[in-house]
């Protein structure tokens, strides 16, 4: 019997390792990465066309265990320098090189997929894809801890990753109930490991703000603000102890506790967490599209308040958010369109529509040129503009710009979308419009010219002699 369970674990085992990686499928992409792509990739540090010859020996004979280093450096710098698609390259290559050096069940290989799963759920907003790492690591602790009997510290702090990001991952695809579970397991866990001497209380303090933070996305997520705030405050609380107040963790997190102040109505105390995040991003010698993502937060919260006082610090933080990006190209020079687009939107309601659409009209050769002729964001100039002429009454004017407008939004969106159907609604208005005033200009062409004559009066005539006379 001993032999024949043994025998039954040992077939398990294969077939784990046989459907490692069926997993490992991101369907953006279209892409799916097996046992030798991954090993190929992890071996392949360099591109691959250039020549064995023209590599470093260090580089051909390097041992896996540093390379896995040397992949673990890369994937955190990608990431710091938002480049997710070579980190999340770098973080593949990592789990083939972990699985080389420490094998198919060591909790090392299990780390290494929770490592992934995250960079999947931050990087690229894959909840789907990250659950299916998770699984598979806790499939992989599970087997480390039953196998090897291990009562390794560093194998219980996984698992409290493990159920961290997990909780993350179905908040995400709304899965409110097992969030909430998963969150539950890793809160006890790390408490049980401060009672044991297990961790010191400064590994505590950031767990539990990485664990408060999640509680109160998942708070969020259930439409629940005031339970959502409290959690995001004893966030905050974690993080300043752990990093210190002027952090630039600290920003994201205020970023997020604004949004809830603003849903219960606190836009005072809201836009005031969005300065002081600003103004920790601003010490931290950000890239000029940071600056500009920082203070258009700014803007948009007071323009979001529709209080008639917030108007000069819309204002303020809107220019200095195009300040950042005005002479930028490429991608920023779109960021600074939209940016844009968001300061004209605040100038009409503000009872600046004259500026706005004249900032509109001046945007339209640069919008063609960042986004394409046929793009949404030259759709809607169009529209603005048409309507603002239709509301003048210069019907052929905004008959022409609606036209451009309707004929990229059938491209974009298909004739029955309802975008397009509204649009097309109101080109038929003005279609008939003018083909009421054409009829009017028409019939008032052929009425035949009159000159203008004196008025003549009746001239009386000589009464006729009377026979009898």
């Amino acid at each position: 019997m001993a032999v024949t369970k043994k025998r039954k674990v040992a077939d398990k085992r294969i077939t784990q390792m046989g459907n490692v990686y069926k997993n490992m499928q991101e369907a953006e992409e279209m892409h799916t990465f097996n046992h030798l792509d991954e090993v190929v990739a992890a071996v392949s540090l360099v591109p691959r066309k250039k020549t064995q010859a023209k590599l470093p020996q260090t580089a051909l004979f390097q041992p896996p265990r540093e390379k896995l280093q040397l992949c673990e450096e890369r994937a955190k710098s990608y990431s710091s320098s938002h480049c997710y698609k070579q980190a999340i390259q770098e973080l593949v290559r990592c789990v083939a090189l972990t699985r080389i050096c420490y094998g198919d069940s060591h909790w090392k290989l299990a780390e290494a997929y929770v490592n992934l799963a995250q960079g999947y759920l931050q990087l690229k907003g894959l909840p789907l894809q990250a659950k299916q790492h998770i699984e598979k690591a806790q499939e992989i602790l599970t087997d480390s801890i039953e196998f090897s009997f291990s009562n390794n510290t560093d194998v219980f702090k996984c698992s409290v990753e493990l159920f961290h990001t997990m909780a993350r991952a179905l908040t995400s695809l709304q899965k409110f109930k097992e969030a909430s579970e998963n969150l539950g397991k890793a809160e006890r866990l790390s408490r049980e490991l401060l009672q044991c001497g297990r961790i010191i209380k400064e590994e505590w303090v950031e767990m539990q703000a990485q664990l408060k933070l999640a509680s109160a996305q998942l708070y969020q997520g259930q439409k629940k603000s005031k339970e959502a705030l409290l959690h995001y405050q004893e966030a905050l609380e974690y993080i300043e102890r752990s990093k210190g107040e002027k952090s630039l963790e600290c920003a994201p997190v205020l970023r997020e506790l604004a949004g809830v102040e603003q849903t219960l109505g606190l836009h005072d105390v809201g836009i005031n967490h969005l300065i002081q995040a600003h103004f920790i991003v601003l010490s931290k010698y950000p890239s000029q599209e940071e600056a500009a993502d920082s203070a258009r937060f700014v803007a948009q919260a007071a323009v979001t308040s529709g209080r008639p006082e917030l108007h000069d610090v819309a204002k303020q933080y809107f220019q200095e958010s195009m300040a950042n990006l005005k002479d930028a190209e490429g991608m920023r020079r779109a960021k600074f369109l939209l940016i844009q687009d968001e300061f004209c939107h605040f100038l009409k309601i503000t009872g600046q529509e004259e500026r706005a659409l004249s900032i509109l009209r001046g945007s339209l050769e640069d919008k063609v040129g960042a986004f394409g002729d046929f793009s949404a964001e030259v759709a809607e100039t169009y529209r603005v503009l048409g309507r603002a002429d239709q509301l003048k009454g210069n019907h052929s004017r905004a008959h022409r710009k609606l036209k451009k407008c309707l004929q990229i939004q059938t491209l974009l969106y298909g004739p029955q979308d309802k975008k397009t159907l509204a649009t097309q609604q109101t080109l038929d208005g003005l279609s008939k419009a003018l083909e009421v005033a054409g009829k009017s200009r028409q019939a008032q062409k052929a009425l035949p010219a009159v000159c203008p004559t004196r008025p003549q009066y009746p001239v009386p005539r000589k009464a006729k002699a009377n026979t009898a006379d």
